[in-house]
């Protein structure tokens, strides 16, 4: 179990910083890193994309880290102002993202989609946040990493998308279910991952008949 941990931790950790590294083009202000259908929509919205955009690179290239055992064990206060840093990230990215949900390609389902994804981003952040104000440590660590399946949206719905357009689906339709589908089995998968689960009762020692107590004695 742990050795999958540990390989589960580095493929997560890889595919961030891909989708960073993609999505970070966009940070040159370049007009021509926008190409498809959103094209002119974002063109004349510029202000919130970037502040969506800047805020899940930064979240997107922070959370992994939090979930490395070896930096909260050896660097604690690293790890509280790295988290810092993904809050914020996380906080304005969903701001970004309520900002762009309204115009997004597919209609009033995908818009709502989007828009359902930015608020629980913003909630699991912020209740993540209140657990640890409260030192509720096993809490807070729980609604993280529904946090970061979340977060990790950027990286199913760049993965769900190009085998979308190679099942030759039409287009529209196929990114209105996406934006439904990268965000909702992710948190629902955190949830059950992160289920309270029931402590264990103490195996108690069998009562020894008495006639066989007699015997002992």
């Amino acid at each position: 179990m742990r050795n999958l941990t540990r390989a589960g931790w580095a493929v997560m950790t890889v595919l961030s910083a891909l989708v960073v590294l993609i999505s970070a083009r966009y940070l040159t202000f370049n007009p021509d890193t926008f190409s498809g259908n959103q094209r002119a929509t974002y063109l004349a919205h510029e202000l919130p994309l970037y502040i969506h955009i800047f805020g899940a690179i930064t979240a997107l290239a922070l959370g992994p880290w939090q979930f490395s055992a070896r930096l909260r064990r050896r660097s604690p206060r690293w790890h509280r102002r790295i988290g810092r840093a993904y809050l914020l990230g996380c906080l304005v990215g969903g701001i970004g993202a309520l900002l762009l949900a309204p115009l997004a390609y597919g209609g009033p389902v995908a818009q709502l989609g989007f828009a359902g994804l930015g608020v629980a981003w913003m909630v699991t952040g912020g209740t993540g946040l209140r657990m640890i104000l409260h030192r509720r440590v096993e809490d807070h660590r729980r609604w993280m990493i529904r946090s970061f399946a979340l977060t990790f949206a950027a990286v199913t719905l760049r993965l769900m998308l190009p085998v979308s357009q190679a099942a030759h689906l039409d287009f529209r339709t196929s990114y209105t279910v996406i934006a439904w589908l990268c965000w909702v089995p992710n948190l629902l998968l955190a949830c059950w991952f992160t289920r309270a689960r029931p402590a264990r009762q103490p195996l108690q020692e069998s009562p020894v008949p008495p006639a066989l107590a007699g015997r002992r004695s």
